[in-house]
């Protein structure tokens, strides 16, 4: 008997994208934990996800769960955030790293119900300082930092 079905079905998503990560993961070379492949992390980092799904699909059918049902499937807001990472991936190359971003966390920041407009603009500076410090200084990537018009 399932008493929690948002945690059953919540677990049961992250099995099998943890699942499919682990699998898709074993194209690539696996290597050792002392020289790591490229499929390496991918491989644990889908078990891991998988395991985090069974111990909250488990925890869905203890008698001590709390009693939860899954209300109607809000498309909204998949829409707002899978739309959102797309724009994201097709204006970073003319928009450049810093708008992108922004752009990203304020348009999926739409998708809460506790829509604020000062938290999702801190959360989308934030976000970039954190993109520019993480990716451009500390991991080195090459991405265009401004709109295309303003680099020529």
């Amino acid at each position: 008997m399932i008493k929690n079905r948002q945690d059953f079905w919540s677990g049961a998503m992250f099995i099998a994208l943890g699942g499919g990560f682990a699998v898709q993961a074993t194209q690539y070379s696996m290597g050792s934990a002392a020289r790591m492949g490229p499929g390496y992390f991918p491989f644990w980092l889908g078990i891991v996800l998988a395991l985090m799904g069974a111990t909250v699909l488990m925890s869905a059918l203890s008698k001590r769960a709390q009693t939860t049902t899954v209300s109607r499937y809000d498309f909204r807001i998949l829409f707002l955030v899978v739309g959102s990472v797309m724009l994201y991936g097709l204006t970073l190359r003319y928009l450049g790293l810093y708008l992108s971003v922004f752009l990203l966390v304020l348009i999926s920041s739409f998708a809460s119900h506790e829509f604020n407009w000062k938290v999702a603009i801190a959360n989308g500076l934030f976000l970039v300082a954190f993109s520019y410090v993480a990716f451009i200084r500390g991991l080195g990537l090459i991405f265009p930092l401004w709109p295309s018009v303003l680099s020529n």
